[in-house]
């Protein structure tokens, strides 16, 4: 007789998009916007995590990481589009995460936040305008430089009718 795992319960997208309230674009993400997101928006349940975060995260969880509901993209008629910020070992991101309304992934792009390798500090800035054009302006330094800003780079994004996030070459 073999033994059965109990089934895990199985959550709605619905469920999850209820602690993502839907902003007025245009939004900017900095390394500090995420307090604003936690102090107003509900902490997200692990079920909901471990179903519609984690299948698609590509660095490792582990007890420390954290993860904060941001907000949902206004007028997505055909999908849903989310921002969640994650917080592990020296990176913080903001992800932005597209579903069909059947809850399947779509597409997912981390668009902002903070990396540190060990040598360099990464800092991306990003704004989503009404029209989900998205801004991201990235810099570097090493513990030892000072920041330059003649050195970032932008990458414009764009959040396209169907879901899909492409990188738009101006």
């Amino acid at each position: 007789m073999s033994e059965t795992q109990p089934m895990r319960p199985s959550a709605r997208l619905d469920a999850l998009l209820e602690y993502f309230p839907t902003v007025q674009l245009p939004v900017t993400l900095t390394d500090e916007t995420h307090l604003e997101f936690s102090s107003a928006n509900e902490p997200l349940p692990s079920l909901l995590i471990e179903q519609f975060i984690l299948p698609y995260e590509l660095e490792e969880f582990d007890d420390m990481t954290e993860y904060i509901a941001c907000f949902r993209i206004p007028e997505t008629h055909d999908f849903h589009a989310i921002v969640i910020w994650r917080a592990g070992l020296m990176s913080y991101t903001y992800s932005l995460m597209t579903f069909t309304k059947k809850g399947e992934l779509i597409d997912k792009r981390v668009i902002a936040g903070t990396f540190y390798d060990g040598t360099h500090l990464t800092q991306s800035v990003a704004t989503i305008d009404e029209d989900w054009e998205i801004l991201v302006m990235t810099g570097q330094t090493t513990g030892n430089e000072r920041y330059n800003p003649a050195n970032s780079r932008v990458t414009r994004l764009e959040l396209l009718p169907e879901g899909q996030i492409i990188e738009n070459i101006v």
